[in-house]
Protein backbone atom coordinates (compact mmCIF):
# COMPACT_ATOMS: atom_id res chain seq x y z
CA UNK A 1 0.00 0.00 0.00
CA UNK A 2 1.61 3.43 -1.03
CA UNK A 3 0.97 6.40 1.84
CA UNK A 4 0.47 9.99 -0.33
CA UNK A 5 1.70 12.92 1.24
CA UNK A 6 1.34 16.43 1.34
CA UNK A 7 4.67 18.09 3.15
CA UNK A 8 4.09 21.89 4.08
CA UNK A 9 7.21 23.62 4.42
CA UNK A 10 8.59 21.72 1.36
CA UNK A 11 11.64 24.27 0.78
CA UNK A 12 12.59 24.16 4.70
CA UNK A 13 15.95 22.96 6.11
CA UNK A 14 13.74 19.87 7.41
CA UNK A 15 11.58 19.94 4.16
CA UNK A 16 14.32 19.62 1.36
CA UNK A 17 15.51 16.92 3.32
CA UNK A 18 11.67 14.86 2.97
CA UNK A 19 11.36 16.06 -0.37
CA UNK A 20 14.34 14.05 -1.27
CA UNK A 21 13.44 11.30 1.09
CA UNK A 22 9.73 10.53 0.23
CA UNK A 23 10.31 10.84 -3.37
CA UNK A 24 12.58 7.93 -3.23
CA UNK A 25 10.46 5.59 -1.07
CA UNK A 26 9.02 3.16 -2.03
CA UNK A 27 5.89 2.95 -0.11
CA UNK A 28 5.57 6.89 -0.43
CA UNK A 29 3.92 9.46 -2.75
CA UNK A 30 4.94 12.96 -2.59
CA UNK A 31 1.40 14.21 -3.85
CA UNK A 32 1.27 17.94 -2.87
CA UNK A 33 3.77 20.68 -1.34
CA UNK A 34 3.12 24.08 0.53
CA UNK A 35 6.11 27.10 0.50
CA UNK A 36 4.50 30.40 0.48
CA UNK A 37 7.71 31.48 -0.83
CA UNK A 38 8.80 29.06 -4.15
CA UNK A 39 4.58 28.95 -4.97
CA UNK A 40 4.27 28.10 -8.52
CA UNK A 41 7.68 26.16 -8.84
CA UNK A 42 8.17 22.73 -9.33
CA UNK A 43 8.77 21.14 -5.68
CA UNK A 44 12.11 19.42 -6.83
CA UNK A 45 13.85 22.49 -8.94
CA UNK A 46 12.76 24.08 -5.27
CA UNK A 47 13.94 21.68 -3.13
CA UNK A 48 17.43 21.15 -4.36
CA UNK A 49 16.77 18.06 -5.95
CA UNK A 50 17.68 18.91 -9.55
CA UNK A 51 15.17 17.39 -11.11
CA UNK A 52 11.55 17.76 -11.43
CA UNK A 53 8.85 16.23 -9.80
CA UNK A 54 5.80 17.29 -11.82
CA UNK A 55 4.32 18.64 -8.54
CA UNK A 56 3.82 22.43 -8.19
CA UNK A 57 4.18 24.43 -4.55
CA UNK A 58 1.14 25.62 -3.10
CA UNK A 59 0.72 28.59 -1.22
CA UNK A 60 -1.49 27.81 1.02
CA UNK A 61 -2.55 24.26 2.32
CA UNK A 62 -6.28 25.35 1.70
CA UNK A 63 -5.22 25.16 -1.61
CA UNK A 64 -3.30 22.17 -1.30
CA UNK A 65 -6.01 20.15 0.44
CA UNK A 66 -7.62 20.24 -2.71
CA UNK A 67 -5.54 17.24 -3.92
CA UNK A 68 -6.40 13.73 -2.12
CA UNK A 69 -4.02 12.64 0.16
CA UNK A 70 -3.18 10.20 3.28
CA UNK A 71 -1.26 12.23 5.13
CA UNK A 72 -0.04 15.65 5.68
CA UNK A 73 3.37 16.30 7.16
CA UNK A 74 4.02 20.21 9.12
CA UNK A 75 7.32 21.58 9.31
CA UNK A 76 6.59 25.21 9.38
CA UNK A 77 6.60 27.66 12.18
CA UNK A 78 4.55 27.55 15.33
CA UNK A 79 2.67 30.53 14.64
CA UNK A 80 0.69 28.61 12.00
CA UNK A 81 1.58 24.68 12.55
CA UNK A 82 -1.80 24.45 15.00
CA UNK A 83 -3.99 25.93 12.00
CA UNK A 84 -2.44 23.64 9.75
CA UNK A 85 -3.42 20.55 11.75
CA UNK A 86 -6.66 21.55 12.40
CA UNK A 87 -7.19 22.36 8.95
CA UNK A 88 -5.74 19.11 8.11
CA UNK A 89 -7.76 16.36 10.47
CA UNK A 90 -11.13 18.34 9.26
CA UNK A 91 -10.12 17.63 5.98
CA UNK A 92 -9.95 14.17 7.25
CA UNK A 93 -6.25 13.95 7.12
CA UNK A 94 -3.63 11.97 9.64
CA UNK A 95 -1.04 14.49 10.54
CA UNK A 96 2.88 14.40 11.69
CA UNK A 97 3.69 17.42 13.28
CA UNK A 98 7.75 18.21 13.49
CA UNK A 99 6.89 21.71 14.47
CA UNK A 100 8.20 23.26 17.58
CA UNK A 101 6.49 26.07 19.99
CA UNK A 102 2.68 24.70 20.76
CA UNK A 103 1.73 24.65 24.23
CA UNK A 104 -0.12 21.71 25.83
CA UNK A 105 -3.52 23.59 25.51
CA UNK A 106 -2.60 24.09 21.77
CA UNK A 107 -2.26 19.96 21.35
CA UNK A 108 -5.26 19.16 23.65
CA UNK A 109 -7.27 21.34 21.04
CA UNK A 110 -5.36 19.23 18.53
CA UNK A 111 -6.43 15.83 19.79
CA UNK A 112 -9.47 16.32 20.47
CA UNK A 113 -10.23 17.41 16.79
CA UNK A 114 -8.82 14.28 15.62
CA UNK A 115 -10.40 11.92 17.93
CA UNK A 116 -13.51 13.33 16.64
CA UNK A 117 -13.04 12.84 13.55
CA UNK A 118 -11.18 9.48 13.76
CA UNK A 119 -7.91 10.51 12.28
CA UNK A 120 -3.92 10.11 13.64
CA UNK A 121 -2.08 12.42 15.06
CA UNK A 122 1.66 12.52 15.78
CA UNK A 123 3.89 15.04 17.13
CA UNK A 124 7.16 14.95 18.58
CA UNK A 125 9.38 17.88 19.45
CA UNK A 126 12.19 16.04 17.66
CA UNK A 127 11.98 13.16 15.33
CA UNK A 128 15.35 12.02 16.13
CA UNK A 129 15.54 8.83 16.88
CA UNK A 130 19.12 9.88 19.27
CA UNK A 131 17.20 12.48 20.79
CA UNK A 132 14.08 10.12 21.64
CA UNK A 133 16.39 8.36 23.03
CA UNK A 134 17.71 10.75 25.48
CA UNK A 135 14.15 11.62 26.65
CA UNK A 136 13.91 7.75 27.89
CA UNK A 137 16.70 7.68 29.03
CA UNK A 138 16.07 11.02 31.28
CA UNK A 139 12.30 9.98 32.28
CA UNK A 140 14.02 6.68 33.28
CA UNK A 141 16.63 8.72 35.75
CA UNK A 142 14.25 10.79 36.90
CA UNK A 143 12.19 7.89 38.60
CA UNK A 144 15.37 7.74 41.13
CA UNK A 145 17.14 11.48 41.18
CA UNK A 146 14.52 13.87 42.33
CA UNK A 147 16.50 17.17 41.56
CA UNK A 148 16.13 17.89 37.66
CA UNK A 149 15.92 20.82 35.44
CA UNK A 150 16.22 21.06 31.33
CA UNK A 151 18.59 23.24 29.18
CA UNK A 152 17.89 24.02 25.84
CA UNK A 153 20.00 25.45 23.58
CA UNK A 154 19.81 26.35 19.62
CA UNK A 155 21.01 29.58 17.34
CA UNK A 156 20.79 32.71 17.82
CA UNK A 157 18.01 32.99 15.59
CA UNK A 158 15.46 30.36 16.68
CA UNK A 159 12.48 32.07 17.35
CA UNK A 160 10.48 29.47 19.84
CA UNK A 161 11.70 29.41 23.24
CA UNK A 162 11.54 26.97 24.44
CA UNK A 163 12.15 24.01 21.33
CA UNK A 164 10.18 21.08 20.90
CA UNK A 165 12.64 18.91 22.30
CA UNK A 166 12.85 21.13 25.90
CA UNK A 167 9.01 21.41 26.03
CA UNK A 168 8.14 17.59 25.11
CA UNK A 169 11.13 16.66 27.64
CA UNK A 170 9.87 19.06 30.67
CA UNK A 171 6.77 17.79 30.30
CA UNK A 172 7.36 14.53 30.48
CA UNK A 173 9.74 14.29 33.20
CA UNK A 174 6.32 16.47 35.30
CA UNK A 175 4.69 13.02 34.63
CA UNK A 176 7.22 11.14 36.87
CA UNK A 177 9.48 13.27 38.85
CA UNK A 178 9.37 13.55 42.33
CA UNK A 179 9.22 16.61 44.20
CA UNK A 180 13.00 18.28 43.90
CA UNK A 181 14.62 20.30 46.89
CA UNK A 182 15.52 23.73 45.04
CA UNK A 183 13.88 26.59 47.38
CA UNK A 184 10.51 27.38 45.50
CA UNK A 185 11.20 30.29 43.00
CA UNK A 186 8.47 32.22 44.86
CA UNK A 187 10.67 32.38 47.78
CA UNK A 188 13.27 33.50 45.87
CA UNK A 189 15.35 37.21 45.89
CA UNK A 190 16.13 39.05 43.45
CA UNK A 191 15.20 38.43 39.22
CA UNK A 192 13.76 35.37 39.83
CA UNK A 193 13.05 35.13 35.89
CA UNK A 194 16.67 33.85 36.25
CA UNK A 195 15.55 30.21 37.47
CA UNK A 196 14.29 29.88 33.67
CA UNK A 197 10.37 29.05 33.45
CA UNK A 198 8.42 26.19 34.80
CA UNK A 199 7.02 23.54 32.27
CA UNK A 200 4.99 20.63 33.38
CA UNK A 201 7.09 21.25 37.27
CA UNK A 202 9.96 21.32 35.42
CA UNK A 203 12.46 24.52 35.19
CA UNK A 204 13.38 24.76 31.80
CA UNK A 205 16.39 27.10 30.20
CA UNK A 206 16.72 28.36 26.92
CA UNK A 207 20.24 29.63 25.45
CA UNK A 208 19.99 31.25 21.89
CA UNK A 209 23.32 32.24 20.60
CA UNK A 210 25.48 31.64 17.39
CA UNK A 211 27.19 27.96 16.91
CA UNK A 212 24.41 26.45 18.82
CA UNK A 213 22.31 24.15 16.06
CA UNK A 214 20.08 22.13 18.30
CA UNK A 215 20.93 20.66 21.90
CA UNK A 216 19.22 19.76 24.77
CA UNK A 217 20.08 18.45 28.06
CA UNK A 218 18.14 17.09 31.54
CA UNK A 219 20.84 17.99 34.32
CA UNK A 220 20.24 15.83 37.80
CA UNK A 221 21.85 16.84 41.13
CA UNK A 222 21.69 14.44 43.83
CA UNK A 223 23.89 14.54 47.00
CA UNK A 224 27.72 14.90 45.91
CA UNK A 225 26.76 13.67 42.58
CA UNK A 226 25.49 15.23 39.15
CA UNK A 227 24.22 13.80 36.04
CA UNK A 228 24.26 15.19 32.49
CA UNK A 229 22.29 13.45 30.12
CA UNK A 230 22.22 15.05 26.57
CA UNK A 231 21.67 15.35 22.62
CA UNK A 232 23.71 17.05 20.10
CA UNK A 233 22.36 17.88 16.98
CA UNK A 234 24.80 18.46 13.88
CA UNK A 235 24.29 20.87 10.92
CA UNK A 236 21.97 19.08 8.83
CA UNK A 237 18.50 17.78 8.88
CA UNK A 238 19.53 14.13 8.16
CA UNK A 239 18.51 12.48 12.04
CA UNK A 240 15.19 13.68 11.62
CA UNK A 241 14.57 12.08 8.26
CA UNK A 242 14.02 8.56 9.42
CA UNK A 243 11.98 9.39 12.32
CA UNK A 244 9.39 11.60 9.96
CA UNK A 245 9.33 8.26 7.81
CA UNK A 246 8.53 6.11 10.75
CA UNK A 247 5.53 8.60 11.64
CA UNK A 248 4.04 9.00 7.78
CA UNK A 249 3.90 5.02 7.67
CA UNK A 250 2.37 5.01 11.39
CA UNK A 251 0.43 7.32 12.32
CA UNK A 252 -3.12 6.49 10.82
CA UNK A 253 -3.04 3.20 13.14
CA UNK A 254 -4.54 4.82 16.15
CA UNK A 255 -7.07 7.81 15.95
CA UNK A 256 -6.15 10.82 18.34
CA UNK A 257 -2.98 12.34 19.44
CA UNK A 258 -0.17 10.88 20.32
CA UNK A 259 3.30 13.02 21.53
CA UNK A 260 7.15 11.72 21.36
CA UNK A 261 8.87 9.72 18.32
CA UNK A 262 8.74 7.04 21.90
CA UNK A 263 5.21 6.09 20.90
CA UNK A 264 5.80 4.22 18.14
CA UNK A 265 9.54 3.25 18.02
CA UNK A 266 8.18 -0.10 20.16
Amino acid sequence: MTISVTLVGATGWVGRALVQAISTSADLKLVGAVARSAAGQDVGTAAGLGKSLGIAISASLAEALKTPSDVVVDYTKPNVAKTHALSAIEAGRSVVVGTSGLTADDYAEIDRASRAKGVGMLAAGNFSITATLMQRFALEAARYVADVEVIDYASATKPDVPSGTGRELAEKLGEVRRQGTATPVEKLFGAKATRGAEIGRTQVHSIRMPSFVLSCEALFGAPDERLTIRHDAGSSAAPYVAGTLLAIRKVAAKPGLRRGLDQILD
